[in-house]
């Protein structure tokens, strides 16, 4: 895939994906990571990249502190996933709003919404 102009590079992705704000000369790369077709799918890809490592973490801890079964840690996973990914889906329009006026853009006025964003 060709790069973007104003591309941010992993570390600087990661920072954004963790909700950062990333310097101006990225300014064009955040209006099209949010505003172009996909940008639901890449707010989730961006979430996910934020809450895998969290569950790793957590289900390393599970299995080694807790005396349940390991089914027990994967369905603890499974729920943080599912109740996570489905939380942040439901409420894109939202997250791209706020993330937009982070980085001093125009949020979009989608009438699919039935509402402007805010």
């Amino acid at each position: 895939m060709t790069r973007l102009p104003g591309d941010p590079g992993p570390l600087r992705w990661m920072r954004f994906a963790a909700g950062f704000r990333l310097p101006a000369e990225n300014r064009d790369w955040v209006r099209h990571e949010l505003t172009d077709a996909g940008w639901r799918s890449r707010t989730v890809v961006r979430h996910l990249a934020v809450i895998v490592p969290v569950c790793a973490v957590l289900a390393v801890l599970l299995l080694l502190l807790s005396p349940a079964p390991a089914w027990f840690a994967v369905m603890m996973i499974a729920l943080i996933l599912c109740g996570s990914v489905f939380t942040v889906a439901a409420y894109a329009d939202d997250i791209r709003a706020s993330r937009l006026r982070q980085h001093g853009l125009d949020a979009p006025d989608d009438p699919d919404l039935g509402r402007p964003p805010h």
